[in-house]
């Protein structure tokens, strides 16, 4: 296996460069716009003129770096063209519903899309979407036209360091501010021109309502929505908890295994029939058709895309009696989807699944011949096995790296819910389709229903088992490199020259190791970290590794989402061990073993006494320098004091 042989492979890592260049440096898209088209002509000058003297190497340069400069410009572009709305002065808005309510806890949650802004008696044109919540009496359905009253807030960025960014997750999504709206929203209308932009939409929620028909069992039901529509906003905690522990969650979010269940379902109808030329042609189309349309009605997740690209291409193949390449078919469509969507690459389910089917495709063959199997049955068990390992081996450090945790029994879920998925997929679709048939949909329905309450039942067993999930687990991103590396390097064993690859391992070791005892070496002995949480005040001293704790008023949720995650990408304990202060007066406490105070009305950290090296203020997603001042304030962000 050549890595030339490959050419869309080769093109997407200066795509991806690009990109990551980009979302650091924060350029203005006219500069990565001219840049593109100087590289450009340079190019097709070197191609028609300066071919001898430039070369093969030289013109592939140029052609690398013009890939490089279009991924820059896409996020640059992407990035310029997102409005945020201001805001100030606004009495209200009239926006557009555009898809059905979410039911939460004690509200229902929507997304509207701005059309004007009424500010003193004015209207003014907007655009821009708004995450709703409201307590409205009827329900809220796409096309409907409301008057909103208030004013949205904007969605903050995070305050403390590794706290979940949740401003860039909606903005990815293309959601700039929130709205708890009550019941301050008037009905004004629908827009009858629009509503054909949200048939999708309505054929989601007429499924949804016909699987909620067909399966009466609460928790069967939230399952098949999950399994069949991608719906998983269903699911309830204890569910999406014994999946996670389980390791089968991926079950629930629909990916690849769905998009070739109906694959192989739609090829096996076909089979009897033997259709040649033509005939086959057309179905083929057909086929694709059916792939795609299941994309748009389960959410067109990055997950399903890809698949439905893959499947799209290799049915092209099958067309043109030619088997593309899986390498060239994987990354054509994670460049199709990162042109569509740059930001995408920075979505959990995008890496993960390029990244299960990554090592599905490098590792399972190796897997696999461990062991030959001597009947049918332990083949496709072992098969099954291969799989999974394959899968986790590639995906564990990232889900370890965001998630901070490992279920140990995921082979013993897969091997038992994969099959179980298999055949509810099998049921459920002819259900979803002939929904409409009277006493057909009821038996499938209650088949259907029957099977995921038997899933269910397997995974509580599993998730009941001792140790079935490994918690507060961190992982650096070095170290996550390196696995990868490694795994690579383990995929290219038999094809590469190995006294090269072990030296290239042992290599790539010696750096790894150079790093942990770099990055040891240079760490901090003694820091003073104030988090930014709206509940109280949080401190945690470091001394020597020994971590200790000070809070007063700090919410349990605030600890949660706001500090935990900092103290275990730091491998600091859950909880510490306290510090202890004196409270001088009702505002100020004193520590006296860290000569230092604080004053929780100002919200201020006294430091005269301890000469600090380095003051540093959580801003943008890193630690960054400010002067060193003798008193310290939490200014709407988390402060780190080193020692």
């Amino acid at each position: 296996m050549r890595f030339s042989d490959f050419p869309f492979l080769r093109y997407l890592p200066f795509l991806l460069i690009g990109i990551i260049s980009e979302n650091h440096l924060q350029s203005p898209p006219f500069f990565w716009g001219i840049a593109l088209a100087i590289c450009w002509l340079l190019y097709l000058t070197s191609i028609l003129l300066l071919r001898n003297f430039l070369g093969s190497m030289g013109i592939a340069s140029l052609a690398y770096l013009c890939l490089f400069l279009f991924g820059g410009m896409l996020v640059s572009l992407n990035k310029y063209s997102e409005q945020k709305i201001d805001w100030t002065d606004s009495q209200g808005y009239l926006a557009e519903v555009i898809q059905f309510d979410e039911e939460k806890p004690n509200s229902r949650q929507n997304i509207l899309e701005v059309k004007s802004i009424l500010k003193s008696g004015r209207w003014e044109e907007a655009f821009g979407e708004v995450l709703v919540y409201h307590q409205l009496d009827q329900e809220l359905r796409p096309g409907m036209i409301l008057f909103v009253q208030g004013i949205p807030e904007y969605i903050e960025k995070p305050s403390n360091p590794s706290e979940f960014d949740y401003a860039s997750y909606l903005a990815r999504k293309g959601i700039g501010s929130r709205h708890f709206i009550g019941k301050k929203a008037e009905l004004i209308g629908n827009h009858p021109s629009q509503k054909t932009t949200y048939w999708i939409e309505n054929l989601r929620n007429s499924i949804s309502l016909q699987l909620k028909e067909k399966i009466p069992d609460p928790r069967s039901n939230q399952v098949a929505q999950a399994l069949l529509l991608g719906q998983k906003q269903f699911l309830d905690q204890d569910t999406k908890t014994a999946y996670s522990q389980s390791g089968v969650m991926h079950v629930l979010a629909v990916s690849g295994l769905h998009v070739g269940i109906i694959y192989l379902f739609l090829m096996f109808l076909i089979k009897p029939f033997g259709l040649k030329k033509v005939g086959l042609k057309s179905y083929l189309i057909f086929v694709v058709f059916c792939i795609w349309l299941y994309a748009l009605i389960t959410g067109m997740s990055p997950s399903v895309l890809r698949a439905a690209t893959m499947f799209t291409l290799i049915t092209f193949g099958q067309m043109r009696e030619r088997k593309p390449s899986i390498f060239n078919v994987l990354a054509f469509s994670a460049i199709l989807m990162i042109t569509l969507n740059p930001e995408v690459i920075f979505e959990v389910g995008f890496q993960l699944s390029y990244l299960a089917v990554g090592g599905i495709v490098l590792i399972h063959p190796l897997v696999a011949r461990l062991w030959t199997p001597a009947t049918k049955v332990s083949e496709y068990i072992w098969q099954l096995i291969a799989v999974s390992i394959s899968a986790q081996l590639a995906t564990f450090p990232l889900t370890v790296y965001y998630f901070h945790s490992f279920p140990t029994f995921f082979l013993l879920g897969n091997l038992v819910v994969l099959p179980m998925a298999f055949l509810v997929m099998q049921i459920g679709v002819p259900l979803v389709v002939f929904s409409w048939v009277p006493f057909l949909s009821d038996f499938l329905g209650v088949l259907v229903s029957y099977l995921i309450l038997v899933q269910n039942w397997l995974i509580d067993l599993i998730q009941k088992l001792p140790f079935s999930q490994l918690d507060r687990l961190t992982i650096s991103i070095s170290t996550m490199i390196f696995v990868w590396l490694v795994l690579m390097i383990w995929a290219m064993w038999e094809e590469g020259q190995k006294r090269k690859l072990v030296w290239l391992t042992l290599f790539l070791g010696f750096f790894w190791s150079g790093m942990r005892l770099f990055e040891s070496l240079h760490a901090t002995s003694e820091e003073l970290i104030l988090y930014h949480t709206k509940s109280g005040i949080i401190l945690d001293y470091v001394s020597n590794g020994n971590v200790r704790s000070w809070n007063v008023g700090v919410t349990p949720e605030d600890i949660r989402f706001k500090v935990d995650s900092y103290r275990l990408a730091r491998n600091w304990d859950q909880i510490p061990k306290s510090l202890a202060g004196i409270k001088n007066d009702p505002s100020t406490f004193y520590f006296p073993l860290e000569s230092f105070s604080i004053d929780m009305e100002k919200q201020e950290l006294d430091i005269s006494k301890k000469s600090p090296k380095s003051v540093q203020r959580w801003s943008k997603g890193r630690w960054e320098e400010i002067s060193v001042s003798e008193k310290i304030t939490s200014d709407q962000a988390a402060m780190r004091i080193l020692f």
